[in-house]
């Protein structure tokens, strides 16, 4: 996902395109793997601040760039809340 996000910023045209679809794809396998991993915690986070305490999610922070951590941060509320987003292609 992070390859995909850096070559993303590297292109243009159809082919910064094709980047980005396949970043989008992979941010949201991400997310999913993450959900899963979430649901097994015990105890499991009730509240988003409790979530970003986790350490294994500050490492995920420090590793996203900048421009990604609303997305996750978002993304991450909607787990904590049992949020289902519907993704269109």
């Amino acid at each position: 996902m992070l390859k995909d996000w850096e070559m993303m910023g590297k292109t243009a045209g159809d082919e910064g395109a094709d980047w980005a679809e396949r970043f989008e794809r992979n941010f949201y396998l991400y997310i999913a793997k993450l959900k899963e991993w979430i649901d097994l915690l015990e105890p499991r986070p009730k509240r988003i601040e409790e979530a970003e305490e986790i350490p294994e999610i500050k490492e995920m922070m420090n590793e996203l760039p900048g421009p990604l951590h609303l997305n996750f941060i978002n993304e991450l509320e909607e787990i904590i809340e049992h949020i289902e987003s519907k993704r269109f292609d």
